[in-house]
């Protein structure tokens, strides 16, 4: 007789539900998207889905439709009536008997989550600190997959130290990204951060940094930085989706500046702030 046990209940293998044989659950199969809103309106939506439907096709998943996928997003969030919200949705393979090989007629796995954002105002005024952290990752970080146990273990070591954020480092001893953001350097009016590649994120709001730093008359120098450059230059910051633009203001317990959010930083956030409204 085939069993499962899920928690203190056994019961036959026939009778386990699909959530339960999710191939996110068991391979991390499936790719995901965060969306934000400011004040009742989704930002950026276009860009995500495009990001996403890049997702879905670099790892086959296929019968999906993405003007439904937009419709359900929009659903939600009018239904959720929340000004400032955090939308996440993810699409898995399909559900079936735990084997790396599949049928292709599963049948792909929808979830979404509309929640309200916290407010980041605080953290905003005084900045964060972050560690560096050796990136483990696979070598697409380009798709954004559910395969995040080495972001969540740099986070984790980020807390223990009383940080935010960890950026990672590659072997050849160059930031990439932070693990769940963005990161960017600002030197001599430059503002320097990772050139796009199959091990880098192509960030949404990394896009929409840039195009501030130009409306703001800064330099832009795409190129890999060292934690060691980092720590000598005159501003750094991370951008994410859920908090666009955020000082970093210690750096492996190094302070940056004067330990305040830097003023190129917050004429970014400023500039960030107009392509919402």
């Amino acid at each position: 007789m085939q069993i499962a046990i899920i928690n203190d209940i056994t019961l036959p293998y026939n009778k386990v539900g699909p959530e339960y044989l999710d191939r996110g659950i068991f391979f991390g199969d499936g790719v995901y998207e965060v969306i934000r809103s400011y004040n009742g309106k989704i930002f950026a939506l276009e860009d995500h889905l495009e990001r996403f439907a890049a997702s879905l096709r670099a790892i086959e998943i296929t019968k999906i439709d993405i003007n439904k996928i937009r419709d359900k997003i929009i659903q939600a969030f009018e239904k959720a009536n929340i000004p400032n919200a955090y939308i996440y949705f993810h699409i898995t393979r399909g559900s079936g008997p735990r084997n790396h090989v599949c049928s292709d007629n599963l049948e792909p796995n929808f979830f979404l989550t509309v929640k309200e954002l916290e407010d980041d105002t605080k953290v905003k005024n005084t900045g964060i600190g972050v560690i560096t952290y050796p990136d483990q990752r696979w070598k697409r970080c380009d798709i954004k997959s559910l395969n995040l146990l080495p972001n969540v273990m740099a986070r984790r070591e980020a807390a223990k130290n009383g940080c935010d954020e960890a950026v990672f480092v590659n072997d050849e001893g160059f930031i990439t990204e932070g693990a769940a953001s963005a990161f960017f350097a600002i030197k001599d009016k430059k503002l320097q951060t990772s050139p796009l590649s199959a091990n880098i994120l192509p960030s949404i709001s990394r896009k929409f940094v840039l195009k501030a730093a130009i409306n703001i008359g800064l330099g832009i120098f795409d190129a890999s930085i060292t934690p060691q450059q980092a720590a000598s230059c005159d501003e750094l910051f991370i951008a994410v989706t859920t908090k666009d633009i955020v000082p970093v203001v210690k750096f492996d317990d190094k302070l940056i500046g004067n330990g305040k959010p830097g003023k190129y930083t917050k004429a970014l956030s400023e500039e960030f702030r107009k392509f919402t409204e």
